[in-house]
C-alpha cells in the first residue's frame, strides 16, 4: 500500500516525509503519492493554457524521420526538439510557431526545489502527451551539458509501466508502476541510466477525462531538466 503523508504547511499539496520507494539503483528515487489530487488538478488547468500557446507537436526521430507516438510540447527558457533536419537538440521556441515557450508553473517548480538537491533551477519541462497506445523505447537523457542536474520527472493521468536499465544498452531491466502524482528522480550515478514506458493502463485515472484528443485514457509527464551549466 502506498504511504501517504502530512503536507507541508509551506508547500501545500507537496508530501514531504515519503520514503523512497526500495530496491532500487543508487540515485534512482520513487516518490510515491508525492502530489496531491488537488495539485494535480491546478496543474492540469495550468498546462491547458499553456499548450493554448504551445500546442503539442509530434517530434519524428533524427535519421528515419519516423514519427514518436507520443506528442509533446515544452516549459521554461528552452524546449527539447527532434527532428529530420537538425536531430536531437533544445531550442527557446516552439518548432512550428517559433514563439517562446511558456513559463514552467510555480507548482511544477515547487517539486524541483523539492526533491532535486541542486542550487540551480531547471531550463526546460519536456511534456510528454501519451494516449492509451503511445510508448517511449529506452533511452538516456544525454543532449544537456550539465550531468550534475538531476532529472525529476512528475506523472499524471493515468499508471505507465516505467522501465529503468543501466547506463550502457543491454543488461537486465527493473520496472515501477507510476501512478498519477508520482515522481522520479534520476541523479548522481544514475543520471544516464536508461529508461522508458513500457505501457499505459487506461482507465486508472480520471484525472485527464477533458484533455483533448485523449479518449481512452491517458497521461501527462513532465520532466523536469537543467539544459546549461551555471
Amino acid at each position: 500500500m502506498t504511504r501517504r503523508s502530512n503536507q507541508s504547511p509551506g508547500l501545500p499539496g507537496l508530501a514531504t516525509d515519503l520514503a523512497p520507494a526500495p530496491d532500487l539503483p543508487d540515485g534512482v528515487r520513487h516518490l510515491p503519492g508525492f502530489w496531491s489530487r488537488a495539485r494535480q488538478e491546478a496543474t492540469v488547468a495550468a498546462l491547458r493554457s499553456a499548450t493554448d500557446a504551445a500546442p503539442p507537436f509530434r517530434p519524428t526521430m533524427p535519421r528515419t524521420g519516423k514519427p514518436f507516438s507520443v506528442m509533446m510540447t515544452n516549459l521554461g527558457p528552452l524546449g527539447w526538439v527532434s527532428d529530420r533536419n537538425g536531430g536531437y537538440r533544445y531550442q527557446p521556441g516552439h518548432p512550428d510557431t517559433g514563439v517562446p515557450w511558456p513559463p514552467i508553473p510555480e507548482m511544477v517548480m515547487d517539486v524541483w526545489n523539492a526533491v532535486a538537491a541542486y542550487p540551480h533551477p531547471p531550463e526546460a519541462c519536456l511534456v510528454n502527451v501519451y494516449d492509451a497506445q503511445a510508448r517511449m523505447g529506452l533511452h538516456q537523457d544525454r543532449d544537456e551539458n550539465d550531468f550534475d542536474a538531476p532529472v525529476v520527472s512528475i506523472s499524471l493521468g493515468d499508471t505507465c509501466r516505467f522501465r529503468i536499465g543501466n547506463t550502457t544498452r543491454g543488461g537486465r531491466t527493473s520496472s515501477l508502476m507510476l501512478q498519477s502524482g508520482d515522481v522520479v528522480v534520476l541523479g548522481g550515478p544514475s543520471r544516464l541510466r536508461y529508461h522508458g514506458v513500457d505501457r499505459i493502463l487506461p482507465g486508472t485515472s480520471d484525472l485527464l477525462a477533458d484533455w483533448p484528443g485523449l479518449h481512452d485514457g491517458g497521461r501527462l509527464n513532465l520532466t523536469l531538466r537543467r539544459v546549461t551549466k551555471p
